[in-house]
């Protein structure tokens, strides 16, 4: 795009008015214009030329456009089909980049790492819209893909929640459900002051670096996790309460004998458990009920 840099919020409009572009809040849709929070993205992931970046949602490439610079080759996945004529215009420049039309949760993402990667381990860089970030960030975790880093710009309150520890307010599912497959670290907060339009809510980017295998060792990870979704669906409520009153099936008797083995304080509440401590109770549970 003859050397403009698509993070200038004067370009930026001049793409939205050319196009006459209108922003879809039902797809979350705020374009970011601040080059330095672009840098940290890019840096944040470690992007080098010999890199191979998915990127996920590129809006009008302005991310895309420096990820390119940086990275061997990037591939974006884009919902949005009024967008493809603008990323055809804005990155034109760009050899090494290719559009992918279509739902990031509906495409079978094993296939197109396979089939645009060659099963080599990439690293995932997003701008996610909020109503959507916990859905994506977990297909990409649950999947076992080949990445090693996920960088992603989400709600700030999300991102807190993602890196939090036991005992805290922000301690949950979430939390255990991200660490337990990655090692979370908070880049830099964004203002919702750069972006266009502006959202009601400032952001963090987050760095997501994927563990060689689960934090923990689980006979049965379902349990663990329908274990987890019970102690925090009813987070006031002791450890032993929640799971009993869960579709876990599991008696008072049953909870209490289990927490006993794993010398865990059946009057506990689930916001104060180590993600280690589910893992034991897991096992204990899928071995003896």
């Amino acid at each position: 795009m003859d050397g403009k840099k698509l993070y200038s919020p004067k370009v930026t409009k001049e793409i939205v008015e050319k196009y006459s572009f209108k922003f879809s809040k039902s797809l979350g849709q705020n374009f970011l214009v601040d080059g330095n929070v672009i840098r940290k993205i890019c840096d944040g992931a470690n992007i080098t030329k010999e890199d191979e970046v998915l990127e996920i949602g590129p809006g009008i490439g302005t991310l895309t456009q420096i990820l390119a610079e940086r990275a061997k080759k990037v591939v974006s996945v884009e919902i949005d089909k009024k967008l493809l004529p603008i990323l055809d215009e804005t990155l034109s420049g760009y050899e090494n980049v290719e559009i992918v039309h279509g739902d990031v949760l509906e495409i079978n993402l094993n296939t197109l790492i396979r089939e645009k990667f060659k099963n080599k381990r990439i690293k995932v860089v997003a701008n996610l819209p909020y109503y959507i970030t916990t859905p994506i960030i977990m297909t990409l975790l649950e999947q076992k893909l080949p990445i090693d880093k996920i960088v992603v710009m989400i709600q700030k309150e999300v991102a807190l929640r993602m890196q939090a520890n036991p005992g805290s307010k922000d301690y949950g599912s979430l939390s255990i459900a991200v660490q337990y497959y990655s090692e979370p670290k908070i880049i830099t907060n964004v203002s919702k002051n750069v972006f266009i339009p502006k959202p009601k809510v400032d952001s963090t980017v987050i760095m997501l670096d994927i563990l060689d295998k689960p934090r923990v060792e689980v006979k049965d990870e379902k349990l663990m996790f329908n274990i987890v979704k019970a102690a925090f669906a009813k987070r006031r409520k002791t450890l032993t309460n929640a799971l009993n009153s869960s579709p876990l099936g599991l008696s008072k008797k049953d909870i209490k004998e289990a927490l006993a083995s794993c010398d865990v304080d059946p009057k506990v509440r689930g916001e104060n458990l180590t993600i280690e401590e589910y893992a034991q109770i897991a096992n204990v549970i899928a071995l003896k009920f």
